[in-house]
């Protein structure tokens, strides 16, 4: 994995996990973006930048409220579906490293899915597919999908709840956490790491403490909380 970025102001973004229920279990609609687009490629969830006209005028400086329209927007631009902007619950927030090619301070949303049929506009979007949590993270580690380290992340800790109402009840019973990454290197292997890990400050891989991290190796993806692993 290589960074090679420009330091350059992040760009405020909004993202949307669009969930619903199954009797298999909860599933989170997945957008594959277009090779010739921002993280090309990549599944995501909906989502995209905070324009200008998702900004209240008479609260320009909302940035929280900002977001939530431009998530309501992007996925109704994206998938053709509508969400009621109110039922978003926030999730987090993501800071990527000042390495990254391309820098979005992202805050990520979780909404339950309405009842229309997902039509992708065929432009930034050229695929889309409902995927449980647990099996979209196979098909990562399988090599099938390429997936950003807080799409994993957040994929995650979905695959830990049993329903959409529990996802929601989550994220509204919780303080929003942020997550400011820095990438270390250790030989030919790339760690991603979040507040509370050891070595967030020194970049001491080795230091004995507190895990948050996501190692991205060849071999597999790997994320470490509080010292005990789980892929």
């Amino acid at each position: 994995m290589e960074f090679s970025g420009t330091n350059e102001p992040a760009v405020p973004a909004a993202t949307v996990v669009v969930l619903r229920d199954t009797a298999d279990g909860v599933e989170a609609l997945m957008l594959r973006r277009s090779s010739k687009v921002a993280f090309g490629g990549m599944w995501v969830f909906p989502g995209g930048r905070v324009d200008a006209g998702d900004r209240d005028p008479d609260r320009p400086d909302d940035e929280l409220a900002a977001a939530r329209r431009a998530a309501v927007r992007e996925a109704a631009e994206e998938a053709g579906i509508g969400l009621d902007g109110a039922a978003l619950a926030v999730w987090s927030h993501w800071t990527p490293p000042p390495e990254a090619p391309r820098r979005y301070t992202t805050w990520f949303f979780v909404a339950p899915a309405s009842a229309e049929t997902v039509e992708i506009d065929g432009q930034e979007i050229h695929e889309h597919a409902w995927w449980r949590p647990p099996d979209a993270l196979a098909r990562q580690a399988a090599g099938e999908v390429e997936l950003a380290p807080p799409t994993w992340v957040t994929l995650w800790y979905l695959g830990q709840l049993g329903s959409v109402a529990d996802a929601v009840a989550a994220a509204r019973a919780r303080t929003p956490e942020r997550y400011v990454t820095r990438i270390c290197f250790d030989g030919d292997r790339v760690a991603a790491l979040w507040g509370g890990d050891a070595a967030y400050d020194d970049g001491d891989l080795q230091r004995p403490g507190g895990r948050h991290r996501l190692w991205m190796t060849a071999g597999g993806w790997q994320f470490e909380v509080s010292g005990a692993p789980v892929s």
